[in-house]
């Protein structure tokens, strides 16, 4: 007999592999389909590699337990859910792979508070009668900006192509050059305008644009002028844009509606934390501006919305939109966006407990005081597996807002002695939790001021697991 098929011979049946006392206990939390796939695929697998190259296969693996081990393994990879929580190492606030903001306790209060039971999503409590979902919301985002009405919808791309489609469809909209931004995912303002049915008239250039510019293009068939913050990128040097207030003025005598996307949206000015001063909603609102969009998971901090402020007679006509509905909010996502609404009518509590603001305010000497506490606790749970040192590693907001400002703070530096950089980053991001860090000059930097205080035991636990020599390779 060959060595191939003395290898094959030895391949445990699947009767046998599932009567293992290790997929027994298995199968009590694991249905019984799911189990015997995996033996089956996990045999054939084996088969597959011996028939490939038995000379070089490791005839021990083909023990029952060695192999329910590999059966019990395949199977708990795929009952781990896709959606997974990370710990967010980076120094990236908002970082749009890793879900942007994090909520507020009381966001997540409220989620599971009004999934647990029946709620008033579209019943008006006092009459008895069908109410309207917007209504939840609408209140709040008028006390907090300024507007005389207010709608909400799935995200702020969303919220653009609904205000669009519903204040100028089949007419023109005038935009500046400089403001054709793409968002993420390759989204572009021309493609949302066409979408929406709003023809782009471009105007300016892409570094200078004048408000005669905006006056010379006007025509019977303009329906809006659109400003669009460049939330995204910035052009430097010499530039000039027309205002939101000088927008206002030039579209009034010709009974023009102006709308403006904030893009990730400002509740109140963040300046005095070493941010750019941005404008607010509430300021493009007192300038005039007819309708203001932005986003809600992002310099907001709450869940993934749209969010739609202005001019009462012009929100009513983007509510009764045939595609509102198909961009509606769900219960969910309404309770937590009403929750972290609630926290912005206290400043103070808005910067204490809403994680993303939490962040952008805490000073770089407390990040620093934090940093050399867990390189210390890491150095004494580490042992010799590796190098770590506290560095200076500036953060970014991310998630497509303010480009080009850098939060200043520190990293715990992790040089691995026994693997590579990569193979230590790729077994963290494998990990339960997964931790996502940054690699650098052939070391991960662990950015405190991402990473929550009660996350410092699960990120020591798991760089601990990651670093363990005896690590199983992946």
């Amino acid at each position: 007999m060959n060595p191939t098929q003395q290898l094959l011979r030895k391949l445990p049946g699947i009767d046998k592999l599932l009567d293992c006392q290790a997929l027994t206990e298995l199968g009590e939390s694991v249905p019984h389909d799911v189990l015997t796939k995996a033996a089956r695929e996990t045999v054939e697998q084996l088969r597959t590699e011996i028939l490939e190259s038995a000379e070089d296969f490791d005839a021990t693996r083909l023990g029952l337990e060695q192999v329910a081990a590999e059966v019990a393994q395949l199977v708990q990879n795929r009952m781990r859910p896709n959606l997974r929580p990370v710990i967010n190492a980076t120094g990236t606030l908002l970082h749009t792979n890793l879900g942007r903001a994090p909520l507020a306790e009381t966001a997540l209060q409220a989620i599971t508070e009004t999934a647990r039971m029946y709620s008033n999503l579209e019943l008006d409590l006092e009459s008895g009668k069908r109410g309207l979902r917007h209504d939840l919301v609408a209140e709040l985002l008028c006390q907090l900006t300024g507007a005389e009405a207010a709608i909400a919808v799935n995200n702020n791309a969303g919220a653009v192509y609904l205000a669009l489609a519903a204040l100028a469809q089949g007419r023109e909209g005038i935009v500046s050059r400089g403001e054709l931004v793409e968002i993420g995912g390759a989204f572009r303002i021309p493609d949302v305008m066409a979408a929406s049915g709003v023809r782009l008239v471009e105007v300016g250039t892409t570094n200078k644009t004048h408000p005669r510019d905006y006056l010379n293009a006007i025509t019977e068939e303009t329906g809006l002028f659109l400003k669009v913050h460049t939330s995204n990128f910035r052009v430097v040097g010499f530039t000039s844009q027309v205002s939101g207030a000088e927008l206002v003025e030039i579209a009034r005598p010709h009974g023009i509606a102006v709308m403006e996307d904030l893009g990730s949206g400002m509740l109140f000015d963040l300046s005095e934390y070493g941010l750019p001063r941005e404008p607010t909603v509430a300021e493009a609102v007192a300038a005039g501006i007819d309708v203001v969009t932005f986003s809600g998971d992002k310099l907001l901090g709450g869940p993934q919305a749209g969010i739609i402020v202005g001019r009462r007679e012009l929100i009513e006509k983007i509510r009764s939109h045939p595609m509102a509905r198909a961009l509606r909010m769900d219960k969910l996502t309404l309770a937590s966006l009403e929750a972290t609404l609630r926290l912005y009518l206290d400043r103070e509590r808005a910067l204490r407990e809403i994680p993303v603001l939490r962040m952008l305010a805490t000073p770089a000497e407390e990040l620093e005081q934090r940093c050399i506490k867990l390189a210390r606790r890491a150095t004494e749970e580490i042992d010799s597996r590796a190098q770590i040192e506290v560095v200076a590693a500036p953060s970014t907001v991310g998630g497509g807002a303010l480009p080009t400002t850098e939060l200043p703070g520190f990293a715990m530096a992790v040089t691995p002695r026994e693997q590579s950089v990569d193979a230590l980053a790729r077994r963290l991001r494998h990990g339960q939790p997964a931790v996502v860090a940054r690699v650098q000059d052939d070391r991960l930097l662990f950015n405190v001021r991402t990473l929550a205080s009660d996350q410092e035991n699960d990120l020591l636990t798991a760089l601990q697991t990651a670093l363990d020599r005896n690590h199983e390779q992946d």
